[in-house]
């Protein structure tokens, strides 16, 4: 797969970037060490050189499977990790970084980012100037390479960017979920900020592996997704059977389609999880997927029949942010 640069930064990333908060295990069920390890080493092979992580899944455990994973390959991949919404004053910034050095056992983060803004979950209020204060500091110490926030409105994507340099927003962003497009994308675009997606295939729903009746498990953070409840499930299983053809015309899956879709929109990159080596092995193949422009016009209106139905909020869950 074809690297592309971070923001302005000369830092390179892979299209497909794994994704580590199932690792964490925090949110999720059935989550095994040796198969989660298996399936970093797994995407790294796969041509995969970019890990996203955060200190809040699993409270650094994540961060330390990750280093587990590949710490022997620390120069020959990129780390992206985040800082969360009640950590967000300056000291509490500069422990946090220190805190998920030593997790992922490096002297640099590639990428640091705000997890949530200020305030999210009942957190704390920062202002934006203290907190990309301290975030510039630690750029100029060399502690982190570049600057990132995570479910940032446009309006405070503004704010954090008169303040300091942004190089990458990471949304909710997917063929099912498309808020980010109305307002933030075009922003992105035309101050050359990354767009790196979080759950790309709508937590596994654009694999179309969950019949129409699928229940989840207790203590599984996709039982509160709105994607997976009442008409939009519906709609949304009436959307894959529509995508099924295409997929079937490239000879891939549906979840690699949906990649291939969502990595061929302006800017952006995906952010995808692996319980296993397998899963891994396929998300990568995603990577490598060109799709001709009727057909990524034709995938488009396909899962407008989803997301043309769905409110403005932006936060994917019910529980809210």
């Amino acid at each position: 797969m074809q690297n592309r640069l971070l923001g302005r930064t000369k830092i390179e990333i892979t299209p497909i970037i794994f994704g580590g908060w199932q690792a964490g295990k925090s949110g999720w069920t059935n989550i095994d060490d040796a198969e989660t390890i298996a399936a970093h080493q797994a995407a790294f092979d796969s041509g995969i050189t970019t890990f996203d992580t955060a200190e809040a899944y699993g409270e650094g455990y994540s961060e330390r499977i990750l280093a587990q994973a590949l710490g022997g390959k620390r120069d020959q991949i990129v780390i992206l990790t985040k800082v969360f919404a009640d950590h967000l004053k300056a000291d509490q910034i500069v422990e946090a970084c220190e805190r998920s050095l030593k997790n992922l056992n490096t002297d640099r983060i590639d990428l640091y980012q705000i997890h949530w803004p200020s305030g999210s979950f009942g957190s704390e209020v920062v202002p934006i100037e203290e907190s990309m204060g301290a975030l510039g500091k630690l750029k100029e110490a060399g502690k982190i390479r570049a600057i990132g926030v995570s479910n940032f409105s446009r309006a405070q994507l503004e704010a954090a960017a008169q303040v300091g340099r942004v190089d990458s927003l990471q949304p909710p962003y997917s063929l099912f979920w498309r808020q980010v497009e109305a307002e933030t994308v075009p922003y992105c675009v035309e101050n050359k900020i990354s767009i790196i997606a979080y759950s790309p295939m709508a937590q596994g729903l654009l694999t179309g592996k969950f019949d129409r009746d699928h229940k989840f498990e207790d203590g599984d953070n996709r039982a509160s997704n709105k994607l997976f409840q009442g008409e939009t499930y519906a709609r949304a299983q009436n959307a894959l059977d529509m995508l099924r053809p295409l997929a079937d015309k490239y000879g891939v899956t549906l979840g690699q389609l949906s990649l291939a879709w969502l990595i061929a929109q302006p800017q952006t990159s995906a952010i995808v999880g692996a319980r296993n080596a397998e899963q891994a092995t396929q998300n990568a193949v995603g990577g490598n997927v060109e799709i001709d422009e009727d057909d990524l016009e034709a995938i488009d209106e396909i899962g407008r029949t989803v997301t043309d139905r769905l409110d403005t909020n932006p936060v994917m869950w019910n529980w809210g942010g």
